[in-house]
């Protein structure tokens, strides 16, 4: 059992796509530069996809795995099914019980000072129902959408509401909710929601920005392999370079134009910096990482996944390019033209992060020291 001290996180993380694990990633080393300790990392299992190896090389702590909800897609891998994951996750209850054992056992075990949520369900629902002591921070883009700012597709009603119960869900009982905006928008202290740039990993900044005249891309479903190829039989002569998470060799060429990598994000940070454009299923964190590096996005939201429909708008909104509902690749080179590069405005953006993030964080973790400079 470790020790209680000031300045000890536990992070709890979704294990459902790869942003907000990289947000943990750029979270902790934030934290240890500010002399800080990240005790453990605990990451919902899905069934669909293991925790790539670069999650597991740069958290610098133990990790964790449990039972969390996840969604459910169609037999092609493509779009979600939304009743078939609510009955698969009910059918499931009893290994999310055993999940939430695991949260409180570790809480117990590290006392951690803070506690970050990056948008798990079940941490919420155990401070719906067991009031943990320690006060949680929860941090995802998704906080946007309680803010009364943000602007919601019309004709959405019901998926607004579901998607804004989830969200609500993964906060409850928290502190506070960072929502990482692709542009500055005030705080709601109401809702308690403070406005944050993206997490963006150290890597992105050290790229050398080129442009080779490839196009990446970047699928969560693999599923989205076939859209591509379809598309490359018609413009053979275009090069692609696509990565999706793949159970198979490092690289499968299709042909001399067209190839599938398996997930790596030393190579893939380094191929969008070179690459001409980026196309993608409107994950956050894809498309903040092409605007840092200046690159024009394409986004092709999941099937029936109305987050990345709202992703897709508002980073249209950011300026960082143009969406479809598929991957008719023609429809960005229309765009190409008539792309504004807002990489200026949006690094500056990001480069406020560190210090954002600490002002928010230290009342809550050195009480002491408020308290001194408060009695001085």
């Amino acid at each position: 059992m470790t020790n209680s001290s000031q300045g000890n996180f536990m992070f709890i993380v979704q294990g459902e796509g790869r942003g907000h694990m990289t947000q943990a990633i750029a979270l902790q080393n934030i934290l240890m530069k500010a002399g800080f300790s990240v005790s453990e990392v605990l990451i919902g299992k899905s069934p669909k996809r293991s925790i790539p190896d670069f999650v597991k090389q740069q958290i610098k702590c133990p990790i964790t795995q449990f039972e969390s909800p996840n969604f459910k897609t169609d037999s092609k891998m493509k779009s979600i099914k939304i009743i078939p994951s609510v009955v698969s996750n009910l059918m499931n209850l009893g290994s999310f019980r055993k999940s939430l054992k695991i949260i409180r056992d570790k809480i117990n075990e590290h006392h951690p000072s803070i506690i970050i949520n990056f948008y798990d369900p079940l941490i919420g629902l155990l401070y719906l129902f067991n009031k943990p002591s320690v006060p949680m921070i929860c941090i995802a883009h998704q906080y946007i959408y309680h803010h009364p700012g943000f602007e919601f597709p019309k004709g959405k009603f019901m998926d607004m509401l579901a998607l804004k119960f989830y969200t609500a869900l993964t906060s409850m009982g928290s502190a506070k909710k960072f929502a990482l905006s692709f542009y500055p928008i005030n705080n709601n202290e109401r809702n308690s929601i403070i406005a944050m740039p993206p997490l963006l990993r150290s890597e992105v900044f050290q790229q050398e920005i080129k442009n080779e005249g490839y196009l990446l891309a970047y699928l969560l479903n693999i599923g989205y392999m076939e859209d591509i190829i379809e598309w490359h039989k018609k413009n053979p002569d275009t090069m692609i370079h696509c990565f999706t998470d793949r159970k198979d060799e490092e690289v499968f060429s299709y042909s001399d134009k067209l190839h599938f990598h398996k997930l790596n994000d030393k190579i893939f940070l380094e191929m969008m910096a070179g690459a001409k454009a980026l196309i993608t299923t409107a994950g956050f964190e894809s498309v903040c990482e092409a605007m840092y590096l200046g690159k024009p996005v394409f986004m092709v939201p999941v099937e029936g996944h109305f987050e990345q429909y709202c992703n897709a708008r508002d980073a249209v909104k950011a300026g960082a390019g143009t969406y479809s509902n598929r991957f008719d690749i023609d429809k960005l080179f229309q765009y190409l033209p008539k792309h504004k590069n807002s990489k200026k405005i949006f690094t500056q953006w990001v480069d406020s992060a560190n210090e954002r993030l600490l002002d928010e964080l230290y009342p809550y973790l050195i009480p002491e020291f408020n308290s001194a400079l408060i009695n001085a």
